[in-house]
Protein backbone atom coordinates (compact mmCIF):
# COMPACT_ATOMS: atom_id res chain seq x y z
CA UNK A 1 0.00 0.00 0.00
CA UNK A 2 1.36 3.57 -0.63
CA UNK A 3 2.78 5.01 2.17
CA UNK A 4 1.60 8.54 1.19
CA UNK A 5 -2.14 7.23 0.65
CA UNK A 6 -1.40 5.64 4.63
CA UNK A 7 -0.28 8.83 5.80
CA UNK A 8 -3.09 11.23 4.26
CA UNK A 9 -5.88 8.60 5.39
CA UNK A 10 -4.28 8.79 9.36
CA UNK A 11 -3.97 12.57 9.14
CA UNK A 12 -7.72 12.65 7.66
CA UNK A 13 -8.95 10.51 10.65
CA UNK A 14 -6.91 12.72 13.07
CA UNK A 15 -8.64 16.03 11.17
CA UNK A 16 -11.94 14.04 11.50
CA UNK A 17 -11.63 13.40 15.14
CA UNK A 18 -10.48 16.87 16.00
CA UNK A 19 -13.74 18.08 13.83
CA UNK A 20 -16.14 15.62 15.70
CA UNK A 21 -14.71 17.19 19.32
CA UNK A 22 -14.81 20.70 18.27
CA UNK A 23 -18.00 19.62 17.34
CA UNK A 24 -19.44 17.49 20.45
CA UNK A 25 -18.08 20.00 22.87
CA UNK A 26 -19.87 22.94 21.17
CA UNK A 27 -23.30 21.17 20.82
CA UNK A 28 -23.09 20.77 24.84
CA UNK A 29 -21.94 24.31 25.09
CA UNK A 30 -24.80 25.04 23.48
CA UNK A 31 -27.12 22.78 25.47
CA UNK A 32 -25.87 24.24 28.47
CA UNK A 33 -26.47 27.42 27.65
CA UNK A 34 -30.15 26.28 26.91
CA UNK A 35 -30.72 25.34 30.32
CA UNK A 36 -29.33 27.93 31.68
CA UNK A 37 -31.69 30.27 29.81
CA UNK A 38 -34.71 28.30 30.77
CA UNK A 39 -33.51 27.86 34.31
CA UNK A 40 -33.25 32.44 34.30
CA UNK A 41 -36.65 32.44 32.85
CA UNK A 42 -37.99 29.95 35.68
CA UNK A 43 -36.33 32.05 38.53
CA UNK A 44 -37.39 35.19 37.16
CA UNK A 45 -41.47 34.23 36.55
CA UNK A 46 -40.69 32.78 40.05
CA UNK A 47 -39.68 36.04 41.85
CA UNK A 48 -42.21 38.04 39.49
CA UNK A 49 -44.99 35.68 40.96
CA UNK A 50 -43.88 36.10 44.87
CA UNK A 51 -43.80 39.71 44.38
CA UNK A 52 -46.97 39.65 43.17
CA UNK A 53 -48.36 36.82 45.90
CA UNK A 54 -46.59 39.50 48.25
CA UNK A 55 -47.96 42.72 46.98
CA UNK A 56 -51.84 40.65 47.69
CA UNK A 57 -50.84 39.09 51.03
CA UNK A 58 -50.12 42.86 51.85
CA UNK A 59 -53.40 44.43 50.51
CA UNK A 60 -55.55 41.68 52.07
CA UNK A 61 -53.36 42.02 55.81
CA UNK A 62 -54.43 45.77 55.47
CA UNK A 63 -57.66 45.74 54.71
CA UNK A 64 -58.13 43.33 57.56
CA UNK A 65 -56.68 45.18 59.76
CA UNK A 66 -58.62 48.49 58.89
CA UNK A 67 -61.80 46.25 59.35
CA UNK A 68 -60.89 44.95 62.53
CA UNK A 69 -59.95 48.50 63.66
CA UNK A 70 -63.30 49.71 62.35
CA UNK A 71 -64.96 46.56 64.51
CA UNK A 72 -63.43 47.68 67.61
CA UNK A 73 -64.43 51.20 67.08
CA UNK A 74 -67.88 49.99 66.68
CA UNK A 75 -67.81 47.98 69.93
CA UNK A 76 -66.19 50.22 72.11
CA UNK A 77 -69.13 52.91 70.91
CA UNK A 78 -71.44 50.24 71.75
CA UNK A 79 -69.99 49.69 75.48
CA UNK A 80 -69.92 53.03 75.57
CA UNK A 81 -73.66 53.29 74.97
CA UNK A 82 -74.52 50.36 77.26
CA UNK A 83 -72.38 51.69 79.90
CA UNK A 84 -74.65 55.45 79.64
CA UNK A 85 -77.82 53.29 79.63
CA UNK A 86 -76.63 51.43 82.56
CA UNK A 87 -76.21 54.55 84.38
CA UNK A 88 -78.90 55.81 83.85
CA UNK A 89 -80.75 52.84 84.93
CA UNK A 90 -78.91 52.83 88.09
CA UNK A 91 -79.84 56.59 88.73
CA UNK A 92 -83.26 55.78 88.00
CA UNK A 93 -83.57 52.65 90.34
CA UNK A 94 -81.71 54.61 92.95
CA UNK A 95 -84.54 57.16 92.80
CA UNK A 96 -87.37 54.46 92.90
CA UNK A 97 -85.69 52.76 96.17
CA UNK A 98 -85.59 56.26 97.58
CA UNK A 99 -89.58 56.87 96.78
CA UNK A 100 -90.00 53.40 98.46
CA UNK A 101 -88.26 54.48 101.38
CA UNK A 102 -90.50 57.29 101.12
CA UNK A 103 -93.46 55.76 100.96
CA UNK A 104 -92.67 52.79 103.79
CA UNK A 105 -92.31 55.56 106.51
CA UNK A 106 -95.59 56.96 105.28
CA UNK A 107 -97.03 53.77 105.44
CA UNK A 108 -95.55 52.80 109.20
CA UNK A 109 -97.00 55.95 110.42
CA UNK A 110 -100.13 55.54 108.85
CA UNK A 111 -99.64 51.68 110.48
CA UNK A 112 -99.50 53.62 113.62
CA UNK A 113 -102.69 55.85 113.00
CA UNK A 114 -104.52 52.68 111.89
CA UNK A 115 -103.46 50.43 115.05
CA UNK A 116 -104.65 53.68 117.41
CA UNK A 117 -107.64 53.59 115.53
CA UNK A 118 -107.90 49.64 116.14
CA UNK A 119 -107.76 50.24 120.09
CA UNK A 120 -110.11 52.66 120.20
CA UNK A 121 -112.65 50.53 117.96
CA UNK A 122 -111.57 47.64 120.14
CA UNK A 123 -112.57 49.63 123.62
CA UNK A 124 -115.92 50.72 122.45
CA UNK A 125 -117.11 47.44 121.41
CA UNK A 126 -116.49 46.14 124.40
CA UNK A 127 -117.78 48.88 126.31
CA UNK A 128 -121.08 48.88 124.19
CA UNK A 129 -120.93 44.03 124.53
CA UNK A 130 -120.98 44.81 128.32
CA UNK A 131 -124.02 47.47 128.20
CA UNK A 132 -126.21 45.02 126.65
CA UNK A 133 -124.85 41.93 128.85
CA UNK A 134 -126.03 44.43 131.31
CA UNK A 135 -129.31 45.21 130.12
CA UNK A 136 -130.12 41.32 128.60
CA UNK A 137 -129.25 39.75 131.75
CA UNK A 138 -126.98 37.26 129.24
CA UNK A 139 -123.45 36.81 128.46
CA UNK A 140 -122.49 37.12 125.26
CA UNK A 141 -121.48 33.60 125.11
CA UNK A 142 -125.12 32.28 126.81
CA UNK A 143 -126.73 34.55 124.02
CA UNK A 144 -124.80 33.13 121.13
CA UNK A 145 -125.48 29.28 122.78
CA UNK A 146 -129.07 30.20 122.87
CA UNK A 147 -129.49 31.63 119.06
CA UNK A 148 -127.64 28.83 117.85
CA UNK A 149 -130.05 26.07 119.38
CA UNK A 150 -133.01 28.05 117.68
CA UNK A 151 -131.49 28.39 114.48
CA UNK A 152 -130.27 24.84 114.24
CA UNK A 153 -133.60 23.76 115.23
CA UNK A 154 -135.44 25.71 112.91
CA UNK A 155 -132.85 25.09 110.29
CA UNK A 156 -132.65 21.30 110.76
CA UNK A 157 -136.48 21.27 110.04
CA UNK A 158 -136.35 23.13 107.22
CA UNK A 159 -133.50 21.07 105.77
CA UNK A 160 -134.90 18.26 106.55
CA UNK A 161 -138.47 18.98 104.89
CA UNK A 162 -136.61 20.36 101.72
CA UNK A 163 -134.71 17.35 101.15
CA UNK A 164 -137.90 15.49 101.49
CA UNK A 165 -139.27 17.48 98.86
CA UNK A 166 -136.55 17.77 96.56
CA UNK A 167 -135.73 13.95 96.77
CA UNK A 168 -139.55 13.06 96.00
CA UNK A 169 -139.45 15.00 92.98
CA UNK A 170 -136.13 14.32 91.60
CA UNK A 171 -136.79 10.46 92.25
CA UNK A 172 -139.76 10.74 90.51
CA UNK A 173 -138.84 12.89 87.47
CA UNK A 174 -135.38 10.51 87.45
CA UNK A 175 -136.45 7.37 88.07
CA UNK A 176 -139.30 7.46 84.86
CA UNK A 177 -135.83 9.19 82.73
CA UNK A 178 -133.44 6.53 84.05
CA UNK A 179 -135.82 3.78 83.65
CA UNK A 180 -136.49 4.46 80.17
CA UNK A 181 -132.95 4.93 79.42
CA UNK A 182 -131.89 1.92 81.22
CA UNK A 183 -134.37 -0.47 79.79
CA UNK A 184 -133.71 0.59 76.08
CA UNK A 185 -130.08 0.05 76.35
CA UNK A 186 -129.97 -3.34 77.94
CA UNK A 187 -132.64 -4.32 75.44
CA UNK A 188 -130.36 -2.49 72.24
CA UNK A 189 -127.34 -4.35 73.92
CA UNK A 190 -128.96 -8.38 74.79
CA UNK A 191 -126.28 -9.58 75.96
CA UNK A 192 -125.67 -13.27 77.34
CA UNK A 193 -125.86 -13.91 80.96
CA UNK A 194 -122.55 -14.47 81.63
CA UNK A 195 -122.39 -15.96 85.18
CA UNK A 196 -119.06 -18.65 85.38
CA UNK A 197 -116.32 -19.61 87.55
CA UNK A 198 -112.80 -20.59 86.38
CA UNK A 199 -112.20 -23.93 87.95
CA UNK A 200 -108.92 -25.39 87.62
CA UNK A 201 -109.62 -28.94 87.97
CA UNK A 202 -107.99 -31.67 85.89
CA UNK A 203 -109.63 -34.74 85.28
CA UNK A 204 -107.94 -37.82 85.09
CA UNK A 205 -108.02 -41.30 83.45
CA UNK A 206 -107.35 -43.05 86.93
CA UNK A 207 -106.48 -42.79 90.32
CA UNK A 208 -103.05 -44.33 88.82
CA UNK A 209 -102.12 -41.31 87.51
CA UNK A 210 -102.19 -39.85 90.81
CA UNK A 211 -98.82 -41.72 91.58
CA UNK A 212 -97.41 -41.15 88.42
CA UNK A 213 -98.09 -37.10 88.91
CA UNK A 214 -96.38 -37.15 92.50
CA UNK A 215 -93.36 -39.31 91.04
CA UNK A 216 -91.08 -40.75 93.14
CA UNK A 217 -90.07 -38.74 96.60
CA UNK A 218 -92.66 -35.73 94.70
CA UNK A 219 -89.81 -35.12 92.28
CA UNK A 220 -92.86 -34.59 89.41
CA UNK A 221 -95.02 -32.83 91.53
CA UNK A 222 -91.98 -30.43 92.63
CA UNK A 223 -91.05 -30.25 89.08
CA UNK A 224 -93.89 -29.13 88.16
CA UNK A 225 -94.70 -26.59 90.89
CA UNK A 226 -91.57 -24.46 90.30
CA UNK A 227 -91.92 -24.53 86.54
CA UNK A 228 -95.55 -23.57 86.63
CA UNK A 229 -95.41 -21.22 89.71
CA UNK A 230 -98.65 -23.33 91.02
CA UNK A 231 -99.77 -25.30 93.63
CA UNK A 232 -100.90 -29.12 92.67
CA UNK A 233 -103.54 -30.37 95.30
CA UNK A 234 -103.33 -34.45 95.31
CA UNK A 235 -106.47 -35.50 97.36
CA UNK A 236 -109.36 -37.94 97.78
CA UNK A 237 -111.64 -36.21 95.31
CA UNK A 238 -111.64 -39.56 92.59
CA UNK A 239 -109.94 -39.46 89.19
CA UNK A 240 -108.73 -35.56 89.62
CA UNK A 241 -106.61 -32.97 91.08
CA UNK A 242 -107.14 -29.44 91.45
CA UNK A 243 -104.00 -26.48 90.36
CA UNK A 244 -104.72 -23.53 92.60
CA UNK A 245 -102.91 -20.30 92.39
CA UNK A 246 -103.56 -16.45 93.11
CA UNK A 247 -102.73 -15.53 89.34
CA UNK A 248 -105.41 -17.02 87.22
CA UNK A 249 -102.89 -17.04 84.20
CA UNK A 250 -100.46 -18.75 86.11
CA UNK A 251 -103.31 -21.29 86.79
CA UNK A 252 -104.78 -21.52 83.38
CA UNK A 253 -101.16 -22.39 82.33
CA UNK A 254 -100.45 -25.02 84.84
CA UNK A 255 -104.26 -26.76 83.91
CA UNK A 256 -103.26 -26.79 80.26
CA UNK A 257 -99.67 -28.29 81.10
CA UNK A 258 -100.84 -30.71 83.40
CA UNK A 259 -104.03 -31.98 81.20
CA UNK A 260 -101.73 -32.48 78.40
CA UNK A 261 -99.11 -34.01 80.34
CA UNK A 262 -101.49 -36.85 81.47
CA UNK A 263 -102.94 -36.67 77.91
CA UNK A 264 -99.22 -37.64 76.88
CA UNK A 265 -98.58 -40.12 79.69
CA UNK A 266 -94.90 -39.03 79.81
CA UNK A 267 -94.64 -37.56 82.96
CA UNK A 268 -90.73 -36.37 84.14
CA UNK A 269 -89.03 -33.22 84.94
CA UNK A 270 -87.15 -32.19 81.83
CA UNK A 271 -90.52 -33.13 79.79
CA UNK A 272 -92.79 -31.18 82.44
CA UNK A 273 -90.71 -27.86 81.46
CA UNK A 274 -90.46 -28.53 77.94
CA UNK A 275 -94.81 -28.48 78.41
CA UNK A 276 -95.41 -25.83 80.93
CA UNK A 277 -93.16 -23.46 77.95
CA UNK A 278 -95.40 -24.74 75.25
CA UNK A 279 -98.43 -23.64 76.60
CA UNK A 280 -97.07 -20.81 78.28
CA UNK A 281 -96.45 -19.63 74.22
CA UNK A 282 -99.70 -20.59 74.07
CA UNK A 283 -101.65 -18.66 76.78
CA UNK A 284 -99.93 -15.75 75.66
CA UNK A 285 -101.03 -16.38 72.14
CA UNK A 286 -105.06 -16.75 73.54
CA UNK A 287 -104.13 -13.51 75.80
CA UNK A 288 -103.64 -11.17 72.55
CA UNK A 289 -106.33 -12.90 70.37
CA UNK A 290 -108.88 -12.13 73.33
CA UNK A 291 -107.75 -8.29 73.85
CA UNK A 292 -108.16 -7.92 70.14
CA UNK A 293 -111.51 -10.38 69.84
CA UNK A 294 -112.95 -8.14 72.52
CA UNK A 295 -111.64 -4.66 71.23
CA UNK A 296 -113.77 -5.23 67.63
CA UNK A 297 -116.66 -6.80 69.47
CA UNK A 298 -116.60 -3.57 71.26
CA UNK A 299 -116.04 -1.90 68.60
CA UNK A 300 -113.17 0.40 70.34
CA UNK A 301 -109.96 1.54 67.92
CA UNK A 302 -106.30 3.10 68.66
CA UNK A 303 -105.61 1.06 71.74
CA UNK A 304 -101.76 0.61 72.29
CA UNK A 305 -100.92 -3.14 71.80
CA UNK A 306 -99.73 -3.68 75.63
CA UNK A 307 -103.63 -2.71 76.28
CA UNK A 308 -104.98 -4.89 74.14
CA UNK A 309 -102.87 -7.48 75.67
CA UNK A 310 -103.95 -6.45 79.66
CA UNK A 311 -107.13 -6.64 78.59
CA UNK A 312 -106.75 -10.29 77.12
CA UNK A 313 -105.54 -11.67 80.24
CA UNK A 314 -108.99 -10.65 81.67
CA UNK A 315 -110.44 -13.49 79.78
CA UNK A 316 -109.08 -15.69 82.48
CA UNK A 317 -110.41 -13.50 85.62
CA UNK A 318 -113.94 -13.36 86.83
CA UNK A 319 -115.17 -11.20 89.64
CA UNK A 320 -118.74 -12.69 91.61
CA UNK A 321 -118.77 -15.56 88.88
CA UNK A 322 -118.93 -13.48 85.62
CA UNK A 323 -116.60 -13.21 83.39
CA UNK A 324 -114.57 -9.52 83.47
CA UNK A 325 -113.39 -9.30 79.61
CA UNK A 326 -117.59 -10.01 78.59
CA UNK A 327 -117.95 -7.46 81.27
CA UNK A 328 -116.40 -4.98 79.73
CA UNK A 329 -117.76 -5.70 76.35
CA UNK A 330 -120.95 -5.40 77.44
CA UNK A 331 -120.19 -2.76 79.47
CA UNK A 332 -118.32 -0.81 76.88
CA UNK A 333 -121.84 -1.40 74.52
CA UNK A 334 -123.88 -0.40 77.32
CA UNK A 335 -122.06 3.02 77.85
CA UNK A 336 -122.18 3.56 73.83
CA UNK A 337 -126.22 3.49 74.04
CA UNK A 338 -126.44 5.58 76.82
CA UNK A 339 -123.98 8.35 75.50
CA UNK A 340 -126.11 8.68 72.36
CA UNK A 341 -129.35 8.85 74.48
CA UNK A 342 -128.29 11.94 76.46
CA UNK A 343 -125.88 13.35 74.25
CA UNK A 344 -122.29 12.83 75.13
CA UNK A 345 -119.05 11.66 73.56
CA UNK A 346 -119.93 8.02 72.34
CA UNK A 347 -116.43 6.80 71.72
CA UNK A 348 -114.88 8.20 74.90
CA UNK A 349 -118.08 6.33 76.84
CA UNK A 350 -117.46 3.11 74.61
CA UNK A 351 -113.66 3.42 75.56
CA UNK A 352 -114.08 4.27 79.43
CA UNK A 353 -116.59 1.22 79.72
CA UNK A 354 -114.54 -1.14 77.68
CA UNK A 355 -111.16 -0.25 79.94
CA UNK A 356 -112.64 0.88 83.37
CA UNK A 357 -111.45 -2.58 84.74
CA UNK A 358 -108.43 -3.33 83.29
CA UNK A 359 -106.58 -2.83 86.29
CA UNK A 360 -108.15 -5.88 87.44
CA UNK A 361 -105.33 -7.77 85.40
CA UNK A 362 -103.06 -6.61 87.38
CA UNK A 363 -103.96 -5.71 90.73
CA UNK A 364 -103.36 -9.30 92.20
CA UNK A 365 -99.37 -8.65 92.27
CA UNK A 366 -99.12 -4.75 92.52
CA UNK A 367 -100.28 -2.81 95.66
CA UNK A 368 -103.60 -0.41 94.69
CA UNK A 369 -107.05 -0.47 93.68
CA UNK A 370 -108.07 -1.78 90.78
CA UNK A 371 -109.23 1.73 89.54
CA UNK A 372 -105.80 3.48 90.33
CA UNK A 373 -104.09 0.76 88.51
CA UNK A 374 -105.79 0.77 85.65
CA UNK A 375 -105.86 4.42 85.39
CA UNK A 376 -101.91 4.80 85.49
CA UNK A 377 -101.21 2.33 83.00
CA UNK A 378 -103.93 3.74 80.30
CA UNK A 379 -102.26 7.21 81.10
CA UNK A 380 -98.72 5.35 80.80
CA UNK A 381 -99.68 4.54 76.92
CA UNK A 382 -101.11 7.24 75.82
CA UNK A 383 -105.20 6.63 76.65
CA UNK A 384 -107.33 9.91 76.47
CA UNK A 385 -107.61 11.90 79.69
CA UNK A 386 -110.92 11.69 79.86
CA UNK A 387 -111.16 7.78 79.56
CA UNK A 388 -108.76 7.93 82.15
CA UNK A 389 -110.56 10.19 84.72
CA UNK A 390 -113.55 7.27 84.08
CA UNK A 391 -111.67 3.81 85.07
CA UNK A 392 -110.13 6.04 87.87
CA UNK A 393 -113.79 7.28 89.18
CA UNK A 394 -115.79 4.52 88.67
CA UNK A 395 -115.62 3.19 91.99
CA UNK A 396 -115.64 7.10 93.36
CA UNK A 397 -111.83 6.90 94.33
CA UNK A 398 -111.35 10.54 92.68
CA UNK A 399 -113.84 12.68 91.22
CA UNK A 400 -115.24 12.58 88.48
CA UNK A 401 -114.73 15.23 86.07
CA UNK A 402 -116.96 14.53 82.85
CA UNK A 403 -120.49 12.81 82.32
CA UNK A 404 -118.35 9.99 80.58
CA UNK A 405 -117.31 9.11 83.49
CA UNK A 406 -121.17 9.34 85.18
CA UNK A 407 -121.50 6.75 82.32
CA UNK A 408 -119.31 4.58 82.47
CA UNK A 409 -120.29 3.61 86.30
CA UNK A 410 -123.76 3.37 85.57
CA UNK A 411 -122.93 1.19 83.15
CA UNK A 412 -121.11 -1.02 85.07
CA UNK A 413 -123.62 -1.03 87.58
CA UNK A 414 -126.09 -1.99 85.19
CA UNK A 415 -124.01 -4.85 83.82
CA UNK A 416 -123.14 -5.94 87.41
CA UNK A 417 -126.62 -6.05 88.50
CA UNK A 418 -128.52 -7.74 85.59
CA UNK A 419 -130.07 -10.78 86.63
CA UNK A 420 -128.02 -13.61 86.28
CA UNK A 421 -124.57 -11.63 85.21
CA UNK A 422 -122.98 -12.65 88.86
CA UNK A 423 -123.30 -14.88 91.63
CA UNK A 424 -121.47 -15.62 94.85
CA UNK A 425 -120.59 -18.42 97.19
CA UNK A 426 -122.82 -19.24 100.22
CA UNK A 427 -119.98 -17.94 102.49
CA UNK A 428 -119.53 -14.37 101.60
CA UNK A 429 -122.99 -14.13 100.66
CA UNK A 430 -124.25 -14.69 104.29
CA UNK A 431 -121.31 -12.67 105.59
CA UNK A 432 -122.56 -9.78 103.42
CA UNK A 433 -125.75 -9.78 104.95
CA UNK A 434 -125.14 -10.32 108.43
CA UNK A 435 -123.10 -6.86 108.03
CA UNK A 436 -125.76 -4.88 106.13
CA UNK A 437 -127.85 -5.86 109.67
CA UNK A 438 -125.24 -5.35 111.84
CA UNK A 439 -124.06 -2.20 110.33
CA UNK A 440 -127.78 -0.40 110.36
CA UNK A 441 -128.49 -1.68 114.06
CA UNK A 442 -125.44 0.46 114.88
CA UNK A 443 -127.01 3.86 114.88
CA UNK A 444 -129.48 5.01 117.74
CA UNK A 445 -133.04 4.49 117.94
CA UNK A 446 -132.66 1.21 115.51
CA UNK A 447 -134.83 -1.35 117.07
CA UNK A 448 -134.75 -3.95 114.13
CA UNK A 449 -132.83 -4.45 110.61
CA UNK A 450 -133.68 -6.89 108.26
CA UNK A 451 -131.50 -7.27 104.69
CA UNK A 452 -133.79 -8.55 101.95
CA UNK A 453 -133.99 -9.55 97.97
CA UNK A 454 -130.92 -10.92 98.27
CA UNK A 455 -129.08 -7.89 99.71
CA UNK A 456 -130.28 -5.45 97.42
CA UNK A 457 -132.66 -3.79 100.70
CA UNK A 458 -132.46 -2.93 104.01
CA UNK A 459 -135.61 -2.56 106.16
CA UNK A 460 -135.12 -0.70 109.02
CA UNK A 461 -137.11 -0.61 111.80
CA UNK A 462 -137.00 2.44 114.72
CA UNK A 463 -138.47 3.10 117.76
CA UNK A 464 -141.02 5.91 117.03
CA UNK A 465 -140.36 7.65 120.41
CA UNK A 466 -136.86 8.13 119.85
CA UNK A 467 -136.91 9.43 115.63
CA UNK A 468 -139.33 11.11 114.22
CA UNK A 469 -140.58 11.38 110.55
CA UNK A 470 -137.77 14.09 110.06
CA UNK A 471 -134.79 12.23 111.43
CA UNK A 472 -135.88 9.14 109.56
CA UNK A 473 -135.10 11.00 106.60
CA UNK A 474 -132.22 11.34 107.60
CA UNK A 475 -130.98 8.10 109.00
CA UNK A 476 -131.66 6.41 105.65
CA UNK A 477 -128.99 9.13 104.31
CA UNK A 478 -126.80 8.08 106.92
CA UNK A 479 -127.35 4.40 106.92
CA UNK A 480 -126.87 4.79 102.70
CA UNK A 481 -123.58 6.80 103.13
CA UNK A 482 -121.87 4.18 105.46
CA UNK A 483 -122.43 1.38 102.83
CA UNK A 484 -120.61 3.30 100.44
CA UNK A 485 -118.03 3.81 102.27
CA UNK A 486 -117.87 0.54 104.21
CA UNK A 487 -118.97 -2.04 101.97
CA UNK A 488 -118.25 -3.33 98.24
CA UNK A 489 -120.97 -5.08 96.52
CA UNK A 490 -122.54 -5.30 92.76
CA UNK A 491 -125.25 -2.82 91.53
CA UNK A 492 -127.23 -0.99 94.32
CA UNK A 493 -128.79 -1.21 97.98
CA UNK A 494 -132.08 0.59 98.91
CA UNK A 495 -132.74 1.64 102.41
CA UNK A 496 -135.93 1.93 103.76
CA UNK A 497 -136.78 3.30 107.42
CA UNK A 498 -139.90 2.68 108.59
CA UNK A 499 -141.59 4.23 111.93
CA UNK A 500 -144.76 2.92 112.86
CA UNK A 501 -146.93 4.30 115.61
CA UNK A 502 -149.58 2.56 117.58
CA UNK A 503 -152.90 3.83 119.38
CA UNK A 504 -154.97 1.67 121.54
CA UNK A 505 -158.10 2.69 123.47
CA UNK A 506 -160.05 0.59 125.59
CA UNK A 507 -164.36 0.93 125.40
CA UNK A 508 -165.13 0.22 129.03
Amino acid sequence: MNPVTILLSIIGLLVGAAAGYFFHRYQVEQALKNQQDKVDNILKGANEQARLIESQARESATKITRAAEGENKERRNELNRETERLDKRRAELDSRFDKMEQREQQLNRRQSQVDRRHNEIEKLHEDQVNKLEQIAGLSAEEAKKDLFAAVEKESRGDMARIIRQIEAEAREEGEKRARKLIADAIQRVASEHVAEVTRAVVTLPSEEMKGRIVGRNGRNIKAFEQAAGVDVIVDDTPDSVTISCFDSVRREIGRRALAKLVLDGRIHPAHIEKIVEDETRAVDKIINEAGEQAAFEANVSGLHQEVLRMMGRLKFRTSYGQNQLAHAVEVSKLAGILAAEIGANVELSKLGGFLHDIGKAMDHNQDGTHAKLGAEFCRRYGVNSIVVNAIEAHHHEVDQLTVEAVITEAADAISGARPGARREDLEAYIKRIRSLEEMSMSFEGVKQAFAIQAGREVRILVKPDAIDDLASVRLARDVAKKIEETMQYPGQIKVTVIRETRATGIAK
